[in-house]
């Protein structure tokens, strides 16, 4: 099978197991997801997704909001039923078990190509309808975009040690010094 034959086998397959939940949300079954990448066992495959939550959890995210542990209840050889463990999983937690996956195997770094290319389309997506704006529009956009970076921006300096309103102006005009090259933000 050709790496095309495999990226479009895939790629339809990701797309095939996703599930809506009633408020129209998708998600896919780490148990469905395991067996899309290859993955015979379910220890390993879950070694995976716990490194794709705490990557999560590293990054600032709430990793319950997109890895929710729940029980499916599956037939055995003998007819009766037993529960096994399982997660719903967010787009967003499919692409970080991805990133953590082996990328030895051809299925799991085609899921990484796969990721990518949708992450660029996304921007691109973006980047569209940020133009579509008005200028009032845009303005307001990199406006609210702006207060977000400034928030960060105080936080860091407070975990620096910036104490006072003057340490901040001071942080905030080295910060403009380094943007400019060397012109401070009084000039």
């Amino acid at each position: 099978m050709s790496g095309k034959d495999i990226e479009k086998r895939h790629h339809r397959t990701f797309e095939e197991l996703k599930q809506l939940t009633d408020s129209n949300t998708e998600f896919w079954y780490a148990r469905d997801f395991q067996a899309a990448l290859d993955y015979s066992s379910w220890d390993k495959f879950k070694r995976f997704i716990l490194k794709a939550i705490s990557a999560c959890k590293n990054s600032g995210q709430e990793s319950a909001n997109h890895f929710s542990q729940v029980g499916k209840m599956v037939k055995l050889g003998s007819g009766s039923q037993r529960e096994i463990e399982d997660y719903q999983l967010s787009r967003y937690a499919c692409y970080l078990i991805v990133q953590n996956g082996d990328p030895s195997k051809p299925v799991i770094a085609n899921g990484q190509t796969y990721f990518a290319i949708q992450t660029r389309r996304q921007e691109l997506a973006d980047d569209e309808a940020f133009q579509r704006l008005k200028e009032d529009e845009k303005r307001l956009f990199l406006r609210n975009e702006m207060k977000e970076h400034n928030k960060k921006l105080v936080e860091a300096a407070q975990q620096a040690g910036v104490e006072s309103n003057l340490d901040f102006a001071i942080f905030q005009n080295h910060g403009y010094k380094g943007l400019y090259g060397g012109l401070d933000a009084r000039k």
